[in-house]
């Protein structure tokens, strides 16, 4: 079994696709809406359906860039507590939200 280092470095690690909740609500909400997009597909006309799917894929849009936010969040936040612990340094948890995604490196390089 490769380690976590040799699996990032190859790009197997995918954790948006491992983490699936135990949460036995889950699948009764993931049914609950499929039988609702269902229902408004029986409801709808074609082109109407067609621009709902085209809100929820949006939605779905939008959700994962929520979820890669939080991911990037609990990962700086796990890293912080590290260096906490080991360096004894304070007040990084203040200073996780500042932190900027696009390094300045690329900042320079777009064009205004």
């Amino acid at each position: 079994m490769a380690s976590i280092l040799e699996s990032l470095y190859h790009g197997n690690l995918h954790p948006d696709e491992q983490v699936i909740t135990n949460d036995p609500q889950y699948t009764i909400l993931r049914k609950r809406v499929s039988d609702i997009i269902e229902i408004w597909k029986e409801r709808l006309s074609a082109e109407e359906f067609d621009e709902l799917e085209a809100l929820l894929d949006l939605y779905g849009q939008t959700h994962g860039m929520e979820l890669a936010a939080s991911f990037k969040y609990g990962f700086r936040l796990g890293a912080g507590i590290m260096v906490e612990v080991l360096t004894g340094e304070e007040g990084l948890a203040g200073r996780l939200n500042s932190i900027d995604d696009i390094p300045p490196s690329f900042k320079s390089k777009q064009k205004p």
